[in-house]
């Protein structure tokens, strides 16, 4: 605030310093209950700029075009310099307008206006909405800020009742209006104030704001009102009537009125209030009530503001609901469907009736709540009940709706294996008798289709009601067995095919098992079959086993007396060396056949560990074996 705006509140305050009106210092809304707006100004509504404000109302110059430092306009638009370009504040208006600031370089007041009609002895709340029009980024980041005091004064511009103060509002990346208030109490005999908005701030780069919607309205007590059960309303069904009430009680919070007058009144609209005569007590007693009704109090300080409406508040609204009973919902129509169609019944109602299913016209089972829709399962009629929303009125009759479905033609998925390489059958597989037509996701439309690819085959299946089921068909490749490797594990034969499968095995291409290995199988030479059980492939290998034993026992039973290496003669060469655990060469053969007794020159060895080196073709064996005695 410039030091002569200071100075010249400060005279002000002095001239008044000993009267007793209470100043508010600060902003501040109705802290009760706001009556209705008894002084509007949101500047009108238009595509084009103006009218000029009424001489006195403001120090700065009108323009119809871009307003510059010191003129203002009335626009629906705020699309000048850089500015944000967004619409008035008031609600639901079209092309509305708003007063449109540019500061002027000196601080000062910039609007003024006389508000008439008010009530002496009464409090009232003023507000208004403001927005910077300066975005954040503007003026490098630098723009002056908008700073507002709000004041009211009396008649004769000589007594301060109410002052506040907005503080700095600084731009803002979109555009935001505010709303500011302030609550203020006219002194006896006073029916007119001024309102002042003075700018804080000078005008330059920023300070750009725009004004709507100023408001003058009643502040009174929040009063709020119950029935001896504490109650804000009542809602019963119109079966219900007449209700009767003991009593209704408006309870004020004292937060703006220290004494209180009461006038009772009605409404069949809660729109248009009527006094009811003779009830100015806190305490009411209503007649019977038969059709809706609405019942508040107007409130004020002193009996006298109760004449106006501009002079008094009200309380909250205490309702009696009386809701007539609903008519049966309207059928959308009964449905004739296949029973793979999600098609549901449903039923219309005015706005606000809830609808309930029911399997029965009277009594029975609830199926399903508050839904307009109804997805049965199975044929049948199901009946539609209403109730209102408010105190949960029942239609004196429900609405009967219908639902067939036609049956879908049986069909059933199934997982189908072939050979590789090799073609096969599908087959929808349709039992019925009904003339039925086919429709493959290939594109074919008969009852079979030979493929020879694995993969998943849909086939559509509709019958004459034109009721469509559709059958999945997994069809899985079988493939041969391949056999990547065969192996001696002492007396027994594995057998290793590179995938696994439904395979079983021999070793004479006659006798099979299911097992891959086979044990305690002499040494020699073999041809190992594997075979696919289902017919899809079999494949042979032929194999020399060839069996080095783990141990022998030269004991003289006739139990693996020898250590003999058994095959070994059917290979073109093969050597075998036999050490002592010292390293120490025992026996040794060549291209013949093999077997030891256990004795180095005609000596028994004793029991212990031998080691051996064979040499089978291009293969070298090395390991040890036990002689046990």
């Amino acid at each position: 605030m410039k030091k002569r705006n200071i100075q010249r509140h400060l005279l002000l305050l002095l001239l008044v310093g000993f009267c007793s009106i209470q100043l508010q210092a600060q902003l501040g809304f109705c802290p009760g209950s706001s009556g209705d707006p008894i002084f509007e100004e949101n500047f009108g509504t238009g595509t084009t700029n103006g009218p000029q404000l009424p001489a006195g109302t403001t120090t700065y110059t009108y323009t119809s075009g871009a307003p510059n430092d010191g003129f203002y306009t009335l626009s629906s638009r705020t699309n000048y310099f850089s500015w944000h370009d967004t619409q008035d504040h008031t609600p639901n208006d079209t092309d509305g307008k708003a007063l449109i600031i540019n500061a002027d370089i000196n601080a000062g007041e910039f609007f003024r206006y006389r508000v008439d009609v008010l009530c002496e002895n009464t409090t009232y709340e003023f507000s208004s909405w403001l927005l910077n029009l300066l975005p954040l980024s503007g003026c490098l980041n630098a723009g002056i800020p908008v700073n507002v005091d709000f004041e009211i004064w009396d008649d004769t511009d000589t007594q301060l009742l109410a002052s506040g103060n907005t503080g700095d509002i600084t731009g803002t990346t979109s555009p935001q209006w505010n709303q500011y208030g302030l609550v203020f109490q006219t002194e006896p005999g006073q029916t007119s104030v001024i309102l002042k908005m003075i700018n804080n701030s000078p005008g330059g780069c920023g300070n750009d704001l725009a004004i709507d919607d100023i408001v003058f309205r009643t502040c009174g007590d929040l009063v709020e009102i119950t029935d001896l059960m504490n109650e804000t309303e009542i809602s019963v069904c119109e079966a219900d009537a007449p209700v009767t009430i003991s009593e209704l009680n408006a309870t004020p919070d004292f937060s703006v009125y220290s004494t209180h007058a009461f006038q009772w009144q009605s409404s069949n609209s809660s729109s248009s209030w009527t006094d009811i005569p003779g009830e100015t007590d806190p305490t009411f007693t209503p007649a019977p009530i038969s059709e809706s009704t609405f019942f508040r109090v107007k409130v004020a300080e002193d009996p006298i503001n109760l004449i106006s409406p501009l002079c008094s508040s009200v309380s909250e609204v205490f309702k009696v609901l009386v809701v007539n009973t609903p008519s049966a919902p309207t059928s959308n129509g009964d449905i004739s469907a296949c029973s793979n169609d999600p098609i549901p019944l449903e039923v219309s109602t005015l706005f606000g009736i809830k609808v309930n299913w029911y399997d029965a016209p009277t009594g029975g089972n609830l199926l399903l709540a508050d839904s307009h829709t109804y997805q049965p399962t199975a044929n049948g009629t199901f009946y539609a009940e209403a109730e209102t929303s408010v105190a949960g009125c029942i239609s004196d009759t429900r609405t009967a709706v219908s639902i067939f479905f036609y049956q879908l033609p049986e069909v059933e998925d199934e997982t189908v294996a072939f050979c590789e390489n090799s073609q096969t059958i599908l087959d929808a597989n349709y039992a019925g008798t009904d003339p039925v037509t086919y429709e493959w996701n290939t594109g074919e439309t008969t009852s079979q289709i030979t493929v020879a690819a694995p993969g998943t085959y849909t086939v559509g299946v509709t019958n004459s009601d034109g009721c469509t089921n559709v059958k999945t068909i997994t069809l899985e490749q079988v493939d041969a067995p391949i056999i990547s490797n065969i192996s001696s594990d002492e007396y027994s034969i594995l057998v290793t095919t590179t995938f696994e499968g439904d395979f079983e095995y021999s070793l004479n291409g006659t006798d099979y098992q299911d097992s891959s290995e086979f044990e305690n199988t002499q040494g020699g030479r073999y041809t190992i079959y594997v075979r696919e059980k289902n017919g899809c492939g079999e494949v042979s290998m032929s194999y020399t086993h060839f069996v080095i034993p783990k141990f022998f026992t030269p004991n003289g039973d006739p139990y693996n007396n020898t250590f003999d290496l058994v095959g070994i003669e059917n290979y073109s060469s093969s050597s075998v060396n036999i050490f002592d655990r010292y390293g120490k060469l025992i026996k040794n053969s060549r291209n013949s056949p093999f077997s030891w007794d256990g004795t180095f020159n005609s000596r028994e060895l004793p029991s212990g560990d031998y080691w051996y080196i064979i040499q089978i073709e291009d293969t070298t064996f090395k390991g040890h074996f036990s002689l046990k005695r």
